[in-house]
């Protein structure tokens, strides 16, 4: 919980990409859908509202893991839903609240 005694806890939101339902497009199709998939998460980064992302280095229905810090499940639900790649239905997604340390990072 927030406040914890030993280390400050902050609730992220932890989204999985995954396969979705329509991914037989034409490679330029594809990679258009892409290109604005990366605008997006480059737009969430400038806002403050995404930590970390990335794909995942294998090829499974797991797409990619996207890290957001936003106040609530909804916001991240809009957050999600606005990516292209969702809206296309290219990306399927699962959204889970994280918790972690505050300042913990990748190194």
């Amino acid at each position: 919980k927030e406040g914890d005694t030993t280390f400050l806890m902050k609730k992220y939101y932890l989204v999985f990409l995954k396969s979705g339902s329509q991914r037989s497009q034409n490679p330029e199709e594809a990679q258009k859908i892409q290109a604005a998939h990366l605008a997006h998460m480059d737009s969430l980064a400038e806002i403050g509202q995404l930590d970390i992302a990335g794909p995942m280095g294998d090829d499974t229905e797991l797409r990619g893991i996207v890290v957001l810090r936003v106040p609530s499940m909804e916001q991240a639900e809009q957050c999600v839903q606005a990516d292209p790649a969702v809206k296309s239905n290219r990306l399927s997604y699962e959204i889970h609240p994280w918790w972690a340390a505050v300042g913990s990072k990748l190194r």
